[in-house]
């Protein structure tokens, strides 16, 4: 999500260059139709390390390093700043691997991949940084009001939120999202719990609260704690939840994808941030509203153990999503 102004910069700066995406497989279906994209190469590096001893498995890696190497590549940019992921860009063979020097890099060991390294300056948000590379190799540099995000949209994904809504009686609701990558950055479930119940008295639509298969009893344990019928699991894939995310009056949560989904789609949010800073990580609208605790600031997945954020109270969001839905009124 973070990346995908970097692309577009980049293909409005050379409209004849031909850009290729290496992702993930579970994320691929954002690329889908994506302008400036000739190419979308997949890779599934959390299965292939589940069965690392199998033939497909090996024959899977092979395949797609293949399709790496297929292309005499001018450059290689890579914006994670992972060692997995300059790895993959020195696989590419690209004449020059462009990445983050070791300040701004999340595993400082990707550097010796790199035969490039840029040091942004008097940039916070990791939009700014990630346009940095492109500018590096010839982007203009934009403003934030010119920031694109070609995410797909399509007529299945529409008819099925249509439906749902349909099905659930009304079409005001505010999305609840009460995942996150890591432990840390999630809230707890009882805290989401008390806030729809505050602002089930004076909301008048649905709540949604949205997340993987895998979330699935967390959002049953909050939906149940709400005590309201207005309350419910909405399931979906990615690019559902990107036609959801449009018509939400407002989106909930913390340092996450759908987070981010929601920011590029200009969806009103309130964010709720622990050990991730909001001014790197935050939604970017000056209307959206963020909740931090104030760290200690941890990008790692390391801790096992973890506990849910902590120091940011229950009024506080329910003031906050007053706040923001009194922000989006008055602009009409």
């Amino acid at each position: 999500m973070h990346a995908l102004p970097a692309a577009a910069a980049l293909g409005e700066a050379f409209p004849g260059a031909q850009i290729d995406w290496v992702v993930e497989s579970r994320h691929a279906a954002l690329l889908e139709g994506n302008p400036f994209l000739r190419r979308v190469i997949l890779l599934d590096t959390l299965g292939w390390r589940r069965n690392l001893v199998r033939g497909k498995t090996l024959a899977a890696v092979r395949s797609s390093i293949a399709a790496l190497r297929a292309e005499n590549y001018d450059a290689a940019i890579d914006f994670q700043g992972l060692y997995k992921s300059a790895f993959i860009a020195r696989l590419s063979r690209a004449r020059e691997r462009v990445g983050f020097t070791e300040t701004r890099l999340r595993e400082p060991a990707a550097a010796a991949f790199y035969t490039a390294q840029v040091a942004p300056r008097e940039r916070n948000h990791v939009i700014e940084l990630n346009l940095a590379l492109v500018e590096y190799l010839g982007a203009h540099r934009i403003g934030r009001e010119r920031w694109r995000f070609p995410l797909p949209t399509n007529r299945a994904d529409e008819d099925y939120v249509s439906r749902q809504l349909a099905a659930l009686g009304g079409h005001d609701f505010m999305i609840v999202n009460p995942g996150g990558g890591w432990q840390s950055k999630r809230w707890a479930p009882a805290d989401y719990a008390a806030v729809i119940r505050r602002m089930a008295e004076e909301f008048p639509g649905e709540f949604l609260l949205t997340g993987s298969p895998d979330e699935e009893p967390v959002i049953e344990e909050i939906r149940r704690a709400s005590e309201t019928p207005r309350a419910h699991y909405f399931s979906s894939t990615i690019t559902q939840f990107t036609a959801l995310a449009r018509r939400a009056k407002l989106f909930v949560g913390s340092d996450s994808g759908p987070l981010h989904l929601a920011a590029a789609l200009g969806t009103p949010i309130v964010g709720i941030y622990g050990p991730t800073d909001p001014t790197r990580n935050g939604p970017f609208s000056p209307l959206d509203i963020t909740l931090w605790n104030g760290g200690p600031i941890d990008y790692t997945r390391r801790n096992k153990s973890a506990g849910y954020i902590s120091g940011v109270s229950v009024p506080s969001v329910v003031n906050a999503i007053r706040e923001r839905l009194t922000r989006t009124h008055e602009r009409g």
